[in-house]
């Protein structure tokens, strides 16, 4: 990852883009790929997508990785200025009590905290985890009065968190899910446009996937490629408090993440593993028995069909303020992509043998 990826990488977790909000995130996306891409466009809700025309007749080939991130919205304001909130997308009520979090108000970032009540004025031993409904957020308002000076109901929330390197290559940010697959998106475009593929190949930010995936049926529709690749981060499970029915082979630093079942086209899950050898990208496989959880799961399904996989990013403590990844699996993603993008140039159909 040369300096101007790690910079795209690092403005892109620091530039909150919840569910619904993610005008801001996308406009960073935007620009990128802007420097590389034959054409940019985008829809009404917000939907990014680059395209590189391709040398020859190829397939059209899609990268996508979704845009937007988890967080919480103002639900109401009540006595004495507190805030209370809902979820925006999988919102885990077990971290967010005593969180430093920003309300992405109209006028301005407002600061706040999810309170927690001190340790010393509970039962201790018999507490239960508050749902997110009941939690609370304090600005600091004496009043409703003061409080709607500030906010207003329906601004989003997200984690104040910062971008932090661990040892090594990893990293620790909120957002992981899934800034690092629209990075993914974005650099494989430009390896492809680098390759001069053959294939017409689209990189996309898509919108609102935390909510129900739902950028990708609209963009699904639109670009009708003929292979979809979602990017999205996995659950990698080599911390010490996964439990063993939850464990999987996928590590953390163990390259990319190959999906087979459900939505995963064999076609193009054999069209992965061959890039993945020709580029000398070592690759780990995940099964998928019901469904993907990504926009797959909606690309797929599409018109009247659309070959996809899911191609995952080891992550691990996904849905809190700090997932970890690590960066040699997101350059690996990058090259496996580009590698996928020259040699679909040479496939004429992805139909099932029948």
């Amino acid at each position: 990852m040369n300096e101007s990826q790690r910079a795209f990488l690092e403005e892109l977790l620091s530039t909150p883009s919840p569910s619904g909000f993610e005008t801001a995130g996308q406009r960073v996306w935007i620009e990128y790929v802007s420097e590389f891409a034959d054409e940019v466009t985008t829809d009404e809700y917000g939907n990014a997508v680059a395209r590189y025309e391709g040398s020859g007749d190829g397939p059209k080939i899609a990268f996508a990785g979704h845009g937007d991130e988890i967080g919480f919205i103002v639900r109401d304001i009540i006595d004495d200025g507190f805030l209370r909130i809902a979820r925006i997308g999988g919102a885990d009520r077990t971290v967010s009590q005593g969180q430093h979090v920003t309300i992405h108000a109209a006028d301005g970032p407002v600061q706040g905290v999810i309170g927690q009540t001190a340790i010393h004025l509970r039962e201790v031993g018999s507490e239960e985890y508050t749902d997110i409904a009941g939690q609370f957020v304090d600005i600091g308002a004496k009043s409703v009065e003061a409080a709607e000076e500030l906010v207003e109901i329906g601004d989003p929330l997200t984690f104040s968190t910062e971008l932090f390197e661990l040892h090594g290559s990893r990293l620790s940010a909120r957002g992981m899910d899934n800034r690092v697959g629209t990075w993914s998106a974005a650099e494989g475009l430009r390896a492809a446009v680098e390759a001069e593929v053959d294939a017409t190949v689209y990189a996309v930010s898509t919108i609102q996937e935390e909510v129900g995936v739902q950028g990708a049926k609209m963009v699904g529709f639109d670009i009708d490629p003929d292979v979809a690749i979602a990017v999205d981060v996995t659950h990698a499970t080599d911390n010490p408090d996964v439990q063993g029915k939850h464990k999987g082979p996928v590590t953390l630093g163990g390259g990319p993440v190959v999906s087979r079942g459900s939505a995963n086209h064999p076609r193009v899950v054999e069209l992965a593993r061959e890039a993945a050898a020709n580029a000398d990208v070592d690759i780990q496989l995940q099964a998928t028995g019901i469904r993907t959880g990504t926009d797959a799961d909606a690309f797929y399904t599409s018109r009247s069909g659309v070959p996809s996989l899911n191609l995952g990013i080891p992550n691990r403590y996904m849905h809190t303020p700090v997932e970890v990844i690590d960066t040699d699996d997101l350059d690996a993603v990058a090259t496996l992509l580009g590698s996928i993008a020259e040699g679909a140039g040479d496939i004429d159909s992805f139909a099932v043998d029948l």
